[in-house]
């Protein structure tokens, strides 16, 4: 049986390598490091198909030393603990070069066992993983090693990938080859960034491509049908998923509807409403707030909707949420006021309640005041009067600060005018 396309055109050489020139350029950091001969312990981080896993073989066939492989996936600790048993042997010599794909599927103790052979040199370690490191991979291994961060692919860097891979395939079946125009870069557009997707297309394209016995011929409605979700690069349980939440908020924030309206959209073609939907009633609490307090009954409203409507259209009360949401005014002036009250409470400055404010009628015999004093403010004018609610440790404490906006600036000339200030 044949080796998937992707396997087989899969680059040799730093130069075959299809972008992350930011690494791999001439003169450029991590190819200056392969090139010295010195191969220091790496982790490499990005999304997938972006050329991980492609430069760490790379740099193990070149390396003079025992080259050995392990996946997270299916490591065990006894895995390990047979390429450790090596590192005193002919074999282990020169080191071993280790090479760890999907290092976050490692548990903390099997990370833990190579800790000694890769601070004393007898194992040099080269990982690759989808998800940050510095969530997933232990601490210890991350100080002793250099971590690269791989983007994803543009199109044009994807396009000559493209071009080799069909004609390859061609070649497979010894016929020559017709693109429709659009072909590879409608394909190139379409993977994401993630180069093996771009290429198992191609793969595709060519296995349903039309054949007359002299000439494969890949017409354009077949590449559209079997790209039409292949862009959406989502995952709910990784950094994908938070990313989006992430861009989604911080565009709203920004108040570019534009944007949020982008990130709300692929949410929704990721068929994923619950996260969308959890995140905009926290966008209309903490970044809207009291600047426009009715945008938090409003996306309430449009969040209810939208579970009750469903796919497909859920999208519509839900975009009415986001661009409302990000058109609006901003004030984050009561998430800072809870934040700034619960760090007092978790250093511990709490102290007691006024005695006039204490669930109290009766005073023991030992009371040295008597009576619960308590002002009862709609008993006086504008219902308000001047009387101390914070505990004695605190009583000079401001944890609310009025926000620059119209309803904020509104409601302290009002207070103000009361209080006398």
């Amino acid at each position: 049986m044949p080796a998937p396309l992707a396997d087989r055109i899969r680059p040799t050489s730093l130069d075959e390598v299809v972008g992350q020139r930011e690494l791999l350029g001439e003169g450029r950091p991590l190819r200056r490091i392969i090139e010295s001969g010195h191969i220091p312990n790496m982790i490499f981080y990005g999304s997938s198909g972006v050329g991980k896993t492609t430069v760490a073989r790379i740099i193990a066939e070149n390396a003079n030393m025992q080259l050995c492989k392990l996946n997270g996936t299916s490591a065990s600790v006894n895995d390990i603990k047979d390429i450790i048993s090596q590192t005193d042997t002919l074999m282990g010599y020169n080191g071993i070069l280790l090479y760890l794909d999907e290092i976050q599927y490692l548990n903390k103790k099997q990370q833990q066992s190579l800790l000694e052979y890769i601070e004393n040199g007898k194992i040099t370690l080269i990982s690759s993983t989808t998800e940050n490191p510095y969530f997933y991979v232990y601490n210890a291994i991350i100080s002793r090693s250099t971590v690269f961060e791989f983007k994803p692919i543009t199109p044009e860097d994807i396009i000559p990938a493209i071009k080799r891979a069909f004609q390859l395939a061609a070649d497979d079946i010894g016929m020559k080859l017709r693109l429709e125009p659009g072909v590879v870069e409608h394909i190139a557009r379409g993977c994401g960034g993630d180069v093996r997707k771009s290429i198992n297309t191609v793969e595709l394209c060519a296995l349903s491509a039309d054949n007359d016995g002299e000439t494969l011929t890949v017409r354009m409605d077949i590449v559209k049908t079997l790209t039409q979700r292949s862009n959406m690069r989502y995952d709910r349980a990784g950094d994908e998923h938070y990313d989006e939440l992430s861009a989604l908020q911080k565009s709203i924030r920004g108040s570019d509807p534009d944007a949020a309206i982008f990130y709300a959209a692929k949410l929704l073609e990721a068929g994923d409403i619950i996260s969308l939907c959890r995140r905009l009633l926290v966008i209309a609490s903490e970044d809207i707030g009291l600047a426009y307090p009715q945008a938090i009954t409003i996306a309430k409203a449009c969040v209810d909707s939208a579970l009750q409507l469903g796919i497909p259209e859920a999208r519509i009360p839900l975009a009415d949420a986001v661009i409302l949401l990000a058109t609006a005014p901003k004030s984050n002036s009561a998430y800072l006021a809870v934040d700034a009250a619960l760090s007092d409470i978790r250093k511990g400055i709490t102290g007691d309640f006024p005695r006039h404010l204490q669930n109290k009628h009766f005073d023991g015999e030992g009371a040295a005041v008597k009576g619960q004093h308590y002002l009862y403010p709609h008993n006086y004018p504008n219902h308000w009067v001047e009387q101390q609610y914070l505990p004695d440790s605190l009583k000079d404490k401001t944890y609310y600060t009025y926000g620059e906006n119209k309803n904020e600036q509104a409601s302290k000339a009002y207070w103000d005018k009361i209080k006398g200030r």
